[in-house]
C-alpha cells in the first residue's frame, strides 16, 4: 500500500460511509424484491432502464437484471464525464450492481407475484419501489438508469429535469403500451405516481420545501458550504443569545427537501455546536435557490 493510498484509507469516515452504504443496500435489495414480486411478472414497465429491461426481455429472454445492468453502465460511464461527481457515481454504480443482480439472483427463490390482481401489482409496485428509491436517497445516491442522462441533458440545454424524465419515463411506457398492451401503460402510471410520491415521503416527508436557520459561530464557513454544494443564497445577520449573553451569526435559507441530509452534514462537519432550525415551506419567489433534481425516480 502506498502513502497516498494509505491516507486516503485513513481519512475515510467509516462512522459515516458504513450506515449509508448500509441504506444503499437495503434499498436496492427492497428494489429487487419489488421487481420481481410486482413488476416483471405482470409486465408492469414504469419507464427508466427497469421498464425498458422488461420490454428488451419479451423479445429477448435475456435475463431482465443483466439487460438493466447493460443498459446503466454506458449512462454511469457518460454521467462521470458530463457530471464529474465520482462520490455519487460510485454510489450509483454499487446501488446498479446490487439492484441488477438481487434481481436475476432473487428471481430464482421468489415466487412469481403474490397476487394476480393488476391493480394490487401496480400500487404495492409503486409503494415498495418507493420505499426502496426513499432508502437509497438518504443513502446520497440513486440508481443511475435514465436519471444520470437526464442531468446530462439538462446541463446542455436547459430544459428542466422534470421535463426530461417525462419524456423518458412517458416514451418507455408508450414502449410498453405498444407491446404488452394499452391497459398495462395506465397500470405503469399509477406505479410511477405512487412511486414518485412514496419516495418523497421516505426521504423526508410530505412538504415540498424546507427554510432553515442556522445559529452559528463560523458563518462564513457554513454559508460557502452552502453555495458551493447545494447552489442556494444564503443571508446572515448579527444576534445574541438571550440566555447566554454571547454573540452568534444567524444564517438564513431556502433549500429542497432532498438536500435536507446534506445541509445537516455541511453544518456538522463544520460546527457541530450550531443550533439549526429546518422548517417546512410550500413555496418560493425570488432569490436564489437551485431546482430541484430529483435523481432516478424509477431506474
Amino acid at each position: 500500500m502506498n502513502k497516498k493510498t494509505g491516507i486516503m484509507i485513513a481519512n475515510l469516515d467509516l462512522k459515516k460511509i458504513l450506515p449509508e452504504y448500509f441504506l444503499l443496500t437495503m434499498g436496492s435489495v427492497i428494489l429487487a424484491i419489488n421487481f420481481d414480486l410486482f413488476l416483471a411478472p405482470f409486465n408492469i414497465a414504469p419507464g427508466g432502464t427497469s421498464g425498458a429491461a422488461i420490454i428488451i426481455h419479451e423479445f429477448t429472454g435475456w435475463p431482465k437484471g443483466l439487460t438493466m445492468l447493460v443498459l446503466t453502465l454506458p449512462m454511469l460511464i457518460v454521467g462521470f464525464f458530463y457530471l464529474g461527481r465520482f462520490r455519487f457515481l460510485v454510489r450509483a454504480f454499487y446501488v446498479t450492481v446490487v439492484y441488477s443482480l438481487g434481481i436475476d439472483g432473487l428471481a430464482t427463490i421468489l415466487p412469481a407475484g403474490i397476487t394476480k390482481d393488476l391493480l394490487l401489482n401496480a400500487l404495492y409496485g409503486g409503494i415498495t419501489g418507493g420505499i426502496g428509491i426513499g432508502l437509497i436517497y438518504r443513502g446520497g445516491t440513486s440508481p443511475a438508469g435514465t436519471s444520470v442522462i437526464s442531468r446530462v441533458i439538462q446541463l446542455k440545454t436547459g430544459i428542466p429535469n422534470s421535463q426530461i424524465y417525462i419524456l423518458i419515463d412517458g416514451g418507455v411506457i408508450l414502449i410498453a403500451g405498444l407491446v404488452f398492451g394499452w391497459e398495462m401503460s395506465l397500470y405503469a402510471f399509477v406505479t410511477l405516481f405512487t412511486w414518485g410520491f412514496v419516495a418523497d415521503y421516505v426521504l423526508e416527508g410530505p412538504s415540498v420545501v424546507r427554510t432553515v436557520f442556522i445559529v452559528t459561530d463560523f458563518p462564513n464557513e457554513i454559508s460557502q458550504g452552502l453555495m458551493d454544494r447545494l447552489g442556494v443564497g444564503v443571508t446572515g445577520w448579527a444576534g445574541k443569545g438571550m440566555f447566554s449573553k454571547t454573540e452568534h451569526t444567524t444564517l438564513f435559507s431556502t433549500i429542497n427537501r432532498s438536500d435536507v441530509n446534506a445541509l445537516k452534514a455541511i453544518v456538522n462537519d463544520t460546527d457541530p455546536k450550531a443550533f439549526v432550525v429546518i422548517a417546512q415551506g410550500h413555496q418560493t419567489k425570488g432569490g436564489r435557490m437551485r431546482k430541484s433534481v430529483r435523481m432516478a425516480d424509477n431506474d
